[in-house]
This record gives structure tokens, sequence and C-alpha cells, in this order.
């Protein structure tokens, strides 16, 4: 479980592809405290540590995560949202976050305010999916935010100085492809609630 709060910006260092999965080589200023087995969210989605070395540490996103989120798309010297999981007991400054992404989102807008940065988000979404909710949670290549406008379709969120500074908002463009994870609680929700429909 993780809390959407970025602890550091990885670098990718080496790409494996391995059947239908790709394994990653990623350097991080953490990696001296990490241990094999532990699990680290990596834009947003949650891998476990396989391997430590000089350079840096090893993952493997299987077929199912690489279709369901951006790391397919990685390349070497991609930059790279990393937080460890979080510890009970401590405070909880974003959301709970499982590190499960729900799919896919492309950039569509970017406007630069006096001081922020407010980004537009397209994604395909089905009834089931619209949980978007205006003042809600969602996370974004792991950065828990808070929703400004949502409609079907398209959601707008506000970025603040230190957010752009020390996440890898700052590398994207117009047609970037980020990872979403909506909001477990309303996840549950509609999940309850389309299957009293169906009854």
């Amino acid at each position: 479980m993780f809390t959407g709060i970025i602890e550091t910006i990885g670098v990718v260092r080496h790409v494996y592809p391995f059947k239908d999965n790709v394994r990653f080589l990623i350097e991080s200023n953490f990696k001296d405290e990490l241990k094999v087995d532990q699990s680290v969210s990596h834009n947003g989605v949650c891998l476990t540590i396989e391997e430590i070395n000089e350079k840096g540490y090893v993952v493997t996103a299987i077929k199912e995560t690489l279709l369901k989120s951006n790391l397919g798309n990685l390349k070497v010297g991609d930059s790279i949202n990393l937080e460890r999981g979080m510890k009970l007991g401590g405070r909880l400054d974003g959301h709970l976050v499982q590190g499960h992404v729900d799919q896919i989102a492309s950039c569509i807008n970017i406007t630069e305010e006096e001081g922020s940065w407010t980004y537009e988000f397209a994604f395909e979404a089905t009834e089931e999916d619209h949980i978007v909710v205006p003042k809600g949670s969602i996370t974004i290549n792991g950065v828990s935010l808070t929703v400004i406008r949502g409609d079907k379709n398209n959601f707008t969120v506000g970025i603040i100085p230190y957010t752009f500074e020390n996440t890898n908002f700052k590398e994207f463009e117009f047609g970037s492809v980020v990872n979403l994870e909506f909001d477990i609680l309303g996840k549950y929700v509609s999940r309850l609630l389309s299957q009293r429909n169906v009854i």
C-alpha cells in the first residue's frame, strides 16, 4: 500500500525484454535502503525488487502490467516516479494507493498558471469506470492528486511547483501517456452500485 507521495525520481538504466515480460534496471538514490522482495511503486505500478547491484535494482513487469500501464513505453534514460510502501503508524499525506493501475490516459492540455500548472487528461471510460469525482482523489504516475474538474472521458488536476519539480510531471507534453489508479473507495462504491442495479 502506498500514499501517492513520491519519494524520489529514478532513472531507467537498462531494459531487458524477456518473453512476454520486461525487466528494468532502475537507478535510485534510495537503492542502498532497499531489500529483495520489497515492493516499490514505479509510476504508480507496484513491482517487487528482485535483485540489487552496484548500478541499481531490478524489477519485472509482466504482460498484464505492460498492457495496462505505460511501463512498456519506458526507454533507457527515462525518469520514473518512485515510492516505497507506506509504514503503519505513519502519516497518510496523500490517499490510500494500491499500486494497481486501472488504465492509461493521455495528456491533452497543459496550462501554465501564475505559480502553478493545470493538466488535462483524457481516457477511455465505460459507465463502470466513470468514478472521477471533482475534489476527489486520483493517482497519476503514482502521484496522489485532487481532481479539479471531471467529465466522462477527461479530467483536470492542478500541480504546485514542488510536485512539478520533484516528479516526472515536468517532462509531460501533449500526448504523454500516464498511468491512472482511481480512488479505491470510489471503485468499491461503483462496484456495489452496479451489482445493486443488476439485482
